[in-house]
C-alpha cells in the first residue's frame, strides 16, 4: 500500500521569548546639554572676536572706526560686561598671544582665517579663569593645551624675565579714574526729574558747565539702566556735551552735522532746539549710518534727516542747505585726547615701534581737518561752526585753526569764546588762540579741543532772497564813489537809480523816460 506524502507546509514562524526576541540596537542619540553659563561664554567669545575683528582692522588700515566701548555696547551685543572684559584682556595679552602662537606652531589654514576668536580663546586658555569646553574652535586649540602652555614658557626664558607681567610691561595709567558723566534728554525728561530718580541709587551733582549733564561717581555703571534703556538719558562724557553747547543753536534753525555717527552730539543738538527746527545729519559710513539711526529712534528726536554721503562731497550751493545756519564739524582725529577711554592705547598701533607711522597719520588727518573746516564756512547762509576734536596735538587742532582764518575772515567769520568761564585755553601760537578751548587729559581726565567761528557781517542778518541785491548795490555804491568823490548823498541816490535802472531796461525805454 503506497504511502502518501504530506505536503511540505512552511515552517511556522518561530518565536523567541525573553532576551532573544529583539535585536540589540544602538542607544538612541541624545543631545548634548550645555549649562546656561557655557553657552553665555561661548557666544561671549564670538561677539567678542567680532568686535576684536573691527577694531584690529580699523587700526591696521589707520581709518577711524568705533571705539571699543560703543562697539561693545551697541545693541546687537548680548552679553557686554564679559564681552568687554574679553576684548580689553585680549588686546592687552595681544603681543604675547601672537608670539606664543608662532612657537607653537599649531594654527591651520582653516584657524589663520579666524585669527581674532583664536586670540579670544588663546587668552582664555593662557590667562583667563575659565576653560572653554564648547564650540569647534575651542576644542582644536584645547587638544594643543600643553603646545601653547610650552610656548608660553619658552618665550618667558627668550625674554629674560620670569613672569607674564613682566613680559607685557603694562604701565599704570596716571590719574585717578574720571567721574561717569550723563547727559539728561531733555526731549524725554526734565533735568529735575532725573536727577530725581537717579538719586535714589547714586550720589548725583549737577555739572557746573553744561546745564543738562549730571556728574555720578566714578566706576557707576548705568548700562543697564532703565532711564538709559528708554533713551531718557545718555551716557555721554562732558567734552562731548560741550561741542554742541558751544555751538548755541537756536530753536527753529536749520543746522548741519557734518560728521554725526554715533549720534550723541546729534541728538544733543535736538535737544537744545527743543526738537524744533531741522537737523541734517551726515555720515559716509554705512554701519555707522544704522548706529546713528538707532540713537535717533532712541532719543525720540523728531526734527533730524540722515544723509548718507561724504559731507566734502556736498555743495554749498545747492537748494538743499541753502537755510543752513549753523555746523558742527567733529571730524575723524587721532583720538589721542580720549585713548584711555577709548581704550585705543591698547591697539597695536599705539606702540612705541609706531611713532613714525604715527606722524604720517596725523599729517594726513590734518590735511583732511583742514579741507573740512574750510567747505563747513564756505556755506553762504552759515552764522556759526564749531570744531572740534578729541586729539592733543597741535596739528590736528591750532594749526589747522590757524590755517583756515584767512578764508574764514574774508567769509565774514571771526573766532568766538565759548564758555568763557573755562581757564584752560589754545596753546599761544597765534593771535586770538585765546579764544580757543582746550581739555587736558590729566587735569580734566580727557583731551579736547572746541573752536568757534561766528559770522560778523550784518548782511547775514538778512533774508537769503534780500542778500544778492544789497550785495549789487554796495558795490555799485563803492565803484561810484570812486569815479565821483565829490557828490553829496542826495545827487549820489539820484544817479545811482538812474544807472541801475539802465542796467535794468532797454536802451529806447530810458531815453523816453529821459
Amino acid at each position: 500500500m503506497a504511502r502518501r506524502h504530506k505536503p511540505k507546509t512552511p515552517p511556522a514562524k518561530q518565536r523567541f521569548s525573553g532576551a532573544e526576541s529583539h535585536k540589540p540596537k544602538p542607544p538612541p542619540a541624545t543631545k548634548q546639554r550645555f549649562s546656561a553659563a557655557e553657552r553665555s561664554a561661548l557666544y561671549a567669545r564670538r561677539e567678542a572676536a567680532n568686535v576684536l575683528r573691527s577694531v584690529l582692522r580699523g587700526d591696521a588700515e589707520r581709518r577711524a572706526v568705533a571705539s571699543i566701548k560703543s562697539l561693545v555696547f551697541s545693541p546687537s551685543v548680548r552679553n557686554k560686561r564679559a564681552t568687554f572684559a574679553l576684548v580689553c584682556e585680549t588686546l592687552k595679552h595681544l603681543t604675547v598671544i601672537k608670539d606664543v602662537l608662532e612657537i607653537a606652531n599649531v594654527l591651520n589654514s582653516k584657524w589663520k582665517r579666524q585669527e581674532p576668536l583664536v586670540y579670544i580663546i588663546c587668552y582664555d586658555i593662557l590667562f583667563g579663569k575659565d576653560t572653554p569646553s564648547i564650540g569647534d574652535a575651542e576644542k582644536f586649540l584645547m587638544r594643543h593645551k600643553d603646545a601653547l602652555l610650552s610656548g608660553l614658557a619658552t618665550l618667558l626664558v627668550r625674554k629674560k624675565v620670569e613672569s607674564v607681567d613682566q613680559l607685557l610691561g603694562l604701565s599704570k595709567l596716571n590719574g585717578h579714574m574720571k567721574p561717569r558723566y550723563v547727559r539728561v534728554n531733555t526731549l524725554k525728561m526734565d533735568v529735575d526729574s532725573a536727577v530725581q530718580e537717579l538719586e535714589k541709587h547714586y550720589t548725583v551733582q549737577r555739572d557746573e558747565t553744561v546745564p543738562d549733564l549730571l556728574v555720578l561717581p566714578p566706576g557707576s555703571d548705568l548700562h543697564a539702566h532703565r532711564l538709559v534703556a528708554n533713551g531718557r538719558i545718555f551716557l555721554q562724557g562732558k567734552a562731548s556735551s560741550m561741542v554742541a553747547a558751544a555751538l548755541q543753536p537756536e530753536a527753529g534753525w536749520e543746522v548741519l552735522d557734518a560728521c554725526s555717527a554715533p549720534g550723541n552730539k546729534t541728538i544733543h543738538l535736538a535737544a537744545l532746539m527743543q526738537g524744533q527746527g531741522k537737523i541734517i545729519a551726515c555720515e559716509l559710513n554705512e554701519e555707522r549710518v544704522k548706529r546713528l539711526e538707532h540713537t535717533i529712534k532712541l532719543s525720540g528726536a523728531s526734527n533730524i534727516q540722515v544723509f548718507h554721503g561724504d559731507f566734502l562731497g556736498l555743495n554749498p550751493k545747492d537748494p538743499s542747505f541753502a537755510k543752513v545756519r549753523a555746523i558742527l564739524l567733529d571730524p575723524s582725529c587721532s583720538g589721542s585726547g580720549t585713548i584711555t577711554d577709548r581704550l585705543d592705547h591698547l591697539l597695536p598701533s599705539h606702540s612705541a615701534d609706531n611713532i613714525n607711522y604715527d606722524s604720517m597719520r596725523l599729517h594726513k588727518l590734518a590735511v583732511f581737518q583742514k579741507k573740512a573746516l574750510a567747505h563747513a564756512l564756505s556755506f553762504p547762509q552759515v552764522e556759526r561752526v564749531v570744531y572740534s576734536t578729541c586729539s592733543i596735538h597741535q596739528i590736528e587742532n591750532e594749526d589747522v585753526v590757524s590755517s583756515v582764518l584767512p578764508l574764514a575772515s574774508s567769509l565774514g567769520f571771526k573766532l568766538a569764546t565759548p564758555f568763557p568761564q573755562w581757564q584752560r585755553r589754545g596753546l599761544p601760537v597765534f593771535a586770538g588762540s585765546e579764544h580757543l578751548l582746550r581739555m587736558d587729559p590729566v587735569e580734566d581726565k580727557e583731551g579736547f579741543f572746541i573752536a568757534l567761528f561766528v559770522k560778523t557781517n550784518k548782511l547775514d542778518n538778512a533774508k537769503s532772497s534780500e542778500l544778492p541785491e544789497r550785495e549789487c548795490r554796495r558795490r555799485r555804491k563803492e565803484r561810484t564813489m570812486q569815479l565821483h568823490p565829490f557828490l553829496c548823498p542826495k545827487m549820489f541816490r539820484a544817479l545811482s537809480r538812474t544807472l541801475h535802472r539802465r542796467r535794468r531796461k532797454p536802451v529806447l525805454c530810458i531815453n523816453s523816460e529821459d
